[in-house]
């Protein structure tokens, strides 16, 4: 057997964008070519982009993706191509599937065994599973091909391939970023390489869609489950590696780190958040800037996804605003070179007093007054919206939306939420790990105590459990589907996690009418939790 010169090309794709997608899969073949590779692998899906979902239901979309297939086959002389595209049978069936190419011929194409129906996967809708695993000659080489979900079952296709002679196996993916799977996914596929005594070259997209984030990531293993090469992490690469079949114990370069755990995170929000407003048509976005700590973190994110000249952000003092949180606004602007607009809701704010005076009589101010206020931000916020054609960024963090600490049409309204998925916690965590690059995020910010400024002496806490409390609550409930009990027995009171749990349940329907955001927890509140809005049930 000869030495096989395996290309990974990371690509970051766009869902329903066939011939965008396919004239990146055709640079990356030349890339690939000229670097004198046998082989080059992409990710899974790559002329539909992946997840295509209800996409899938139409059929002139798979006639299309078949003609790129067709189209990326002329350009494959003298280079073997593995691409991710959807396959249909006589019968109808689709399936999710992996196309061989290899010097402008079709040698096959393998079917995605293993469906996910879990989390974030929903391909039982759509797919059919495969059921051959079939091996391919590539120069000399024997090598196994198979996708995503199928190398994390240790009886799957990958161990069916060696045995039936594979030296190498590619695995081409489209796996969701969430904190920690990194770790995970590379334990896993050390073992699988190791078990099976394969090359394991693992192909990973990278981008964000919707809510998801892929981290690329791209690795290649030992048969003794070593790793041999790793790609970048949330940007494209082309990872390019010689395997030598007949050994087992290849001597392992250099390699590049892993990001640690809190960059990681901020780079999934960076990217999810540039991709969510540039894949979607937009190029400038409109912040709410409170002085808070989840306003400043996310206008950070933005300048840095996006450009500080993409990111307005306005500040909308009313009576109840601090001097401080006015004043750290600037800084922040200033510090980022983000510009800054000042309008003030107090006269709106008034005269909306002032015309339900009359039926609002007696009653005292309380929630319904609060909440006008941050409905008139959120109304300033559209109106900029649409004059200037920005997309609006909400601001409110995972603690936040589990408990229902959010007004819907106020500081809810916008198009995406960039730390939905991020606890209270962990957002004071992210701001330290951005300030580690450089001091953007003033230190007053930081270190006050958070309120939503709505009335005076306002404190998060007179609504909350202090939040390092109530993260590990959330986390264990909303995160693990702990009970009651569960959760006792980790030592909280019985009353506060009743009141967490009553919380949670009660505000599904907001969290149902509240933008998408960057998905980075093993459980989101959307695609991967998907609870009903009128539910009786509380498991006390």
């Amino acid at each position: 057997m000869t030495i096989l010169r395996a290309a990974l090309a990371q690509i970051n794709t766009t869902v329903g964008d066939l011939r965008g997608n396919t004239a990146k899969i055709l640079d990356y073949i030349q890339r690939a070519r000229a670097l004198g590779a046998d082989l080059v692998s992409f990710p899974e899906l790559t002329i539909t982009g992946y997840p295509p979902e209800d996409l899938l239901y139409k059929p002139h979309l798979i006639r299309e993706n078949r003609t790129c297939l067709d189209q990326v086959a002329e350009h494959s002389e003298g280079i073997a191509v593995v691409v991710g595209v959807v396959d249909r049978d006589e019968e109808g069936n689709l399936f999710n599937a992996a196309a061989v190419i290899h010097d402008r011929r079709l040698l096959g194409i393998y079917h995605k065994f293993h469906l996910p129906n879990y989390g974030v996967f929903d391909e039982k809708r759509y797919f059919v599973p495969g059921e051959d695993s079939p091996v391919f000659d590539i120069n000399g080489v024997p090598v196994g091909v198979n996708v995503c979900e199928d190398i994390w079952f240790e009886s799957g296709p990958t161990n069916v391939q060696a045995d039936a002679g594979a030296r190498v196996i590619v695995n081409i993916n489209g796996s969701p970023y969430h904190r920690g799977k990194g770790r995970e996914r590379e334990e896993m596929l050390a073992g699988r390489a190791r078990d099976n005594g394969v090359y394991v070259c693992y192909t990973n997209l990278v981008g964000g869609q919707d809510e998801l984030v892929f981290d690329g990531g791209s690795t290649v293993f030992s048969p003794s489950g070593d790793v041999l090469a790793r790609g970048k992490q949330f940007e494209e690469d082309l990872l390019l590696i010689d395997i030598d079949p007949t050994l087992t114990h290849p001597p392992a370069p250099p390699l590049r780190d892993p990001l640690p755990d809190l960059e990681e995170v901020y780079e999934a929000l960076t990217i999810g958040t540039r991709d969510y407003v540039r894949k979607n048509g937009f190029k400038k976005v409109v912040i709410g800037l409170s002085g808070g700590i989840d306003s400043t973190l996310t206008a950070t994110i933005a300048a840095d996804a996006l450009g500080p000249e993409n990111v307005t952000v306005v500040t909308m003092p009313s009576r109840y605003s601090s001097e401080g949180s006015v004043a750290d606004s600037d800084i922040l602007a200033k510090n980022l070179g983000i510009e800054l607009w000042n309008i003030t809701i107090e006269d709106m704010f008034q005269s909306s007093l002032d015309s339900l005076e009359p039926f609002f009589a007696g009653t005292g101010s309380g929630i319904a007054e609060e909440n006008l206020q941050a409905r008139m931000r959120g109304i300033l916020l559209m109106a900029i919206s649409n004059k200037f054609g920005w997309l609006v960024l909400t601001t409110g963090n995972k603690s936040e939306m589990a408990m229902g600490y959010g007004t819907l049409y106020g500081d809810m309204a916008g198009g995406f939420a960039v730390i939905k998925d991020v606890p209270k916690v962990l957002v004071y965590q992210l701001a330290e790990t951005r300030n580690a690059r450089g001091p953007v995020i003033p230190r007053s910010v930081i270190d006050k105590e958070p309120s939503a400024e709505l009335r005076p002496d306002q404190k998060d806490t007179d609504s909350l459990p202090p939040y390092e409390v109530l993260d590990p609550i959330l986390e264990a409930y909303v995160e693990q589907d702990k009970s009651l009990a569960d959760i006792m027995d980790m030592g909280f009171d019985e009353e506060m996690v009743k009141r967490v749990i009553k919380a949670v349940d009660r505000n599904e329907y907001k969290r149902r009418q509240a933008a998408p955001g960057v998905k980075i927890t093993p459980r989101n509140f959307g695609r991967d939790r998907r609870m009903p809005i009128v539910n009786w049930y509380r498991g006390f």
